[in-house]
């Protein structure tokens, strides 16, 4: 399926007015061999620890988007160029970070989309610390396990539902 953020936007300007879509800050850098990406919402919310990032996307994906909730955080990258590889040959769709990711030659080379605040090549600790499965906020969004991911070079979305749009 073909996504596009700003025909999904056009068409649906009731649940932009009404919150059940709305539209994550400007500003994501983008990743991965995958420009554009759609499916439904798995939570984290963690800090310099990616231990629960590494677990997840080492189990299927069957398409969904992980959210990952990194507090804001660019002092160290919690994704790299193996968790990317992982994530990739357990079909996630996308990962979409608050924080930074490293490696990025690497992840280009991986048929995902990844979303990032920033590059940064330290790495993250590993303490086991980390929350799944919860809302998270974090610019200008609030999202909920099982909400709809929709992303492309213009933007990320989020939606209560999941949307389809005509083209004109």
């Amino acid at each position: 399926m073909t996504v596009s953020t700003t025909d999904l936007c056009d068409a649906h300007d009731e649940r932009l007015l009404d919150g059940r879509l709305q539209v994550v800050a400007p500003g994501l850098i983008c990743l991965g061999r995958r420009q554009a990406f759609l499916g439904p919402v798995t939570t984290l919310k963690l800090f310099e620890d990616n231990s629960l990032l590494a677990d997840t996307v080492k189990t299927p994906g069957e398409g969904r988007v992980l959210v990952v909730d990194a507090g804001s955080s660019l002092r160290c990258a919690v994704l790299g160029g193996n968790l990317a590889k992982a994530a990739t040959n357990n079909a996630w769709s996308a990962i979409v970070v608050n924080g930074a990711v490293r490696d990025a030659d690497e992840i280009d080379a991986c048929n995902i989309a990844v979303r990032a605040l920033a590059l940064n090549p330290r790495r993250a600790v590993k303490r086991g610390i980390g929350e799944r499965a919860v809302v998270v906020s974090f610019l200008g969004v609030t999202v909920r396990p099982g909400m709809w991911a929709y992303g492309d070079r213009d933007g990320v979305l989020v939606s209560t539902e999941f949307l389809r749009v005509s083209r004109n």
